[in-house]
């Protein structure tokens, strides 16, 4: 168990260094909309929703109605149910991990999941659901620092958000040096090009989900095939 709990410490972390930040960030601004460390709190154990808890921060200070922000949650988070579809078997045999580990996957946490591989001396479930939970963790402690700061000092979070993008591209290249086939890599690249272009940065992605999907299920067995030849080599 402890080379498990390493190994998802190990993992986290670099998810640890955006998400404080931005747990921060959205505890600041809560703090300046008038709400405090309990709602800093709450939000983040139980919405745990990334950009979402910084438009609810918009929805609590204009008073939006409550279907107007259920429709805007569907659609912000729309495209977890497209990337989600590809653990669901895995997830599902995770017994009683299984609800937390559908609530906790955040965009940064499947990226992270996906690089996920067997060791010696190290149990693929459990460490799994400790990645998810140390993800969460680090959401929730900068929130509550975030809420905290707030009320001491003000701070520029300018350009924080940076730092998830960097992450993202430090998870890619690991993904295309480790992965046998480049061509889900490159379908996904091409189709978030081409709808940024079409539909602007604010658009495009559940588009380029869509899109990123259908190819892949075109190219299932030519991708299948690619592999199962190096595989051979």
């Amino acid at each position: 168990m402890k080379k498990t709990v390493q190994y998802a410490f190990y993992k986290s972390l670099p998810v640890m260094f955006g998400y404080v930040f931005l747990g921060t960030a959205f505890g600041i601004l809560l703090q300046q909309a008038g709400y405090g460390l309990l709602w800093a709190l709450a939000g983040s154990l139980f919405i745990y929703a990334g950009s979402m808890q910084f438009v609810l921060v918009t929805f609590l200070s204009s008073g939006t109605a409550l279907t107007t922000a259920a429709v805007m949650t569907v659609l912000i988070n729309g495209r977890h149910l497209f990337y989600g579809l590809s653990f669901v078997e895995k997830f599902k045999k995770m017994g009683k991990y299984y609800p937390y580990m559908i609530f906790s996957l955040t965009d940064e946490t499947y990226s992270v999941l996906c690089s996920v591989k067997p060791e010696e001396g190290v149990d693929e479930r459990k460490a799994m659901f400790l990645i998810s939970l140390f993800d969460q963790s680090y959401w929730v402690l900068g929130s509550v620092l975030g809420s905290v700061l707030g009320q001491v000092m003000p701070l520029d979070f300018t350009g924080i958000d940076f730092s998830m993008t960097a992450l993202f591209v430090v998870i890619f290249l690991e993904q295309w040096k480790d992965f046998p086939s480049h061509i889900p890599a490159v379908t996904g690249l091409i189709s978030a090009l081409v709808f940024l272009i079409l539909l602007g940065p604010d658009r495009f992605i559940l588009p380029s989900l869509i899109m990123t999907v259908a190819m892949l299920m075109v190219l299932k067995r030519r991708i299948n095939g690619e592999q199962e030849r190096r595989a051979e080599i």
